[in-house]
């Protein structure tokens, strides 16, 4: 019988099925950090329970960290304790921990894949929506509530109900300027925020296949931003070369068990979805959003499309737009932004800030833009400096900062203030994500970039 990519991943770590319920599911990979993990080891206290196996969880700090002075004690109290938490929990059960300070810090999803934790055909689970980065790698990985973060540590099983499979194929050649995130992001405009609901979706056909690994995460990112339980691409001969000779990657007889195993996860040829859809990739342009859901997005040349254009009720349409402070048919270049943000488990990997420093080269920040620039991990920041775009960086008068989450959600300092308006590379745009009060454009590298130079929404075509 013929079977999905999804399907032999997900079989194959079925430890139980629940008649008329969900599956107990096995879980490899389990990433953890300060946000989500100390009220699912006070469960774990509460109910005398163990780790069952913590060799198979890793810690880092990232969603309350701030981006500069690092070296100095964390001003927050309540951020300050979640740290402390998470570092005396991972002592007191043995677990890898990457705290604040330590070199191999950085945000969950982007030091997960540097360091060889993620790997092809695996399950893994975190106590984060965006986990589905990891489905770059053909893994199956989603995001969990507390109460689950505490159900992996105890029992390193998770019950889950099997998600509907999805196929979107995206075919042909990608135009000038035209990056993952656009890529991601027009999927997510044509879907809508809930139309990949209670599916697992797995991505084909050659523009994906063209990805380099950090485009595709990018776009795994995304997929929980259409609804989806998760996403996937099946892994091929750069999938393997990015894992190989990583730190907790397999090594000599290892490897080739393992890569006998990974080079049989593809999908099928006749092997059938419950839904499948497919765009040519010559209908995507540098993309920008427009409202305040990740699904109102639109090609960067065009205009806010009507009420009677878009699904979801006129009503809410026009909240949304009041918010942001635009109108219907308004165009979005020209649009004033106060904030440029690079970074996130989106876009804070090295290609991304390679994307940014190519339209910054020989060019100065705009003076009314204030810019946050955030690698995702010190091994980009390394790699930054190393490549010699800090200076590039440096010469057009962005300043660099110290890896984290940063300003992709306002748990941190790095707060949009209310009524400005920032273009960012992350990956929500709700009322208020970035700051109480603060209003949210989502793209791409290039588009940030173009915008930071200029001082207003730009084409980054007109600068390549």
């Amino acid at each position: 019988m013929s079977t999905t990519l999804f399907d032999k991943v997900w079989d194959s770590h079925v430890v139980r099925k629940i008649e008329g319920g969900p599956d107990v599911l096995f879980i490899d990979r389990h990433l953890i950090h300060e946000v989500t993990s100390p009220v699912a080891f006070l469960g774990l206290k509460s109910r005398n329970n163990s780790v069952l196996f913590p060799n198979r969880t890793f810690a880092t700090a990232d969603h309350n960290t701030p981006t500069i002075n690092q070296h100095l004690p964390v001003e927050d109290p309540l951020s300050a304790n979640q740290l402390k938490a998470l570092e005396e929990n991972s002592a007191e059960w043995g677990i890898s921990h990457w705290g604040l300070g330590h070199q191999q810090n950085g945000i969950v999803h982007v030091v997960g894949p540097e360091y060889g934790i993620t790997l092809p055909g695996a399950t893994i689970v975190c106590g984060d929506s965006h986990t589905s980065t990891h489905g770059a790698f053909g893994a199956i990985a989603f995001g969990i509530g507390t109460s689950e973060v505490e159900m992996v540590l105890s029992s390193q099983c998770i019950m889950q109900p099997k998600p509907k499979k999805m196929r979107i194929n995206v075919n042909g050649e990608l135009g000038l300027g035209v990056t993952p995130k656009d890529v991601a992001l027009f999927i997510i405009s044509k879907l809508t925020t809930s139309g990949a609901t209670g599916y697992f979706v797995e991505y084909a056909g050659n523009v994906f296949r063209n990805m380099t690994m950090e485009g595709r995460m990018t776009v795994c990112n995304l997929s929980i931003e259409m609804g989806a339980r998760g996403g996937m691409i099946a892994p091929d001969e750069k999938t393997f070369e990015y894992v190989k000779g990583r730190q907790f990657a397999p090594k000599g007889a290892d490897w080739d068990k393992a890569m006998a195993y990974w080079e049989t996860l593809s999908t099928d040829e006749d092997a059938v979805f419950d839904e499948e859809l497919t765009f040519s990739a010559s209908e995507i342009e540098p993309m920008i959003t427009y409202g305040t859901n990740p699904g109102m997005g639109t090609g960067i040349s065009q205009n806010i499309p009507s009420a009677d254009q878009v699904e979801g009720g006129a009503a809410t349409y026009k909240k949304s737009l009041d918010y942001m402070g635009f109108a219907e048919g308004d165009t979005m270049i020209g649009k004033p932004v106060d904030y440029v943000f690079i970074g996130s488990c989106t876009n804070g990997r090295i290609e991304d800030f390679r994307a940014f420093a190519s339209i910054v080269k020989g060019r100065k920040k705009a003076a009314n833009i204030t810019a946050w620039l955030v690698p995702g991990s010190h091994i980009v920041e390394a790699k930054i400096k190393e490549e010699g775009l800090l200076a590039i960086f440096n010469e057009a008068g962005f300043v660099l900062r110290e890896p984290g989450c940063s300003a992709c959600l306002a748990m941190n300092d790095d707060k949009v203030p209310a009524g400005k308006v920032a273009v960012s590379t992350s990956n929500r745009n709700f009322e208020g994500r970035q700051g109480p009060g603060s209003k949210t454009m989502l793209a791409s590298p290039l588009v940030a970039a173009a915008t930071a130079v200029t001082g207003v929404v730009t084409d980054p075509r007109t600068l390549l």
